[in-house]
């Protein structure tokens, strides 16, 4: 059983660039564009349950993300080749620009 997710064809940059602009959101990407498909409770994000479970809601509705459905486990894999397609080089620089940042702090 897969959840309901939009077309890309039919999100607009503003609602990636939203979905994207959340720190807890973006380590979720950069960690899901590092590790491919996860389990939605194994990402160590510093945060509660039900906030983790709000910030996957909000990339999957966005269509950053796909959810997989096995049972009561949820398994989240990034729309990797479908979001290069509709918005080219946009999830790379962002990837980048978070490696860069992260590294900045360090």
């Amino acid at each position: 059983m897969d959840l309901d997710e939009p077309d890309l064809d039919t999100v607009s940059l503003a609602t990636v660039m939203a979905a994207l602009g959340d720190d807890v959101r973006l380590r979720i990407v950069q960690c899901l564009a590092e590790q491919g498909e996860s389990r939605c409770g194994t990402l160590d994000l510093g945060v509660s349950k039900a906030t983790r479970s709000h910030h996957f809601k909000v990339l999957r509705e966005s269509g950053v993300t796909h959810t997989r459905v096995e049972g009561t486990r949820r398994f989240v894999t990034l729309r990797r080749d479908e979001l290069q397609q509709r918005f080219p080089g946009l999830l790379d620089a962002l990837l980048a620009a978070q490696l860069a940042e992260t590294a900045a702090a360090a």
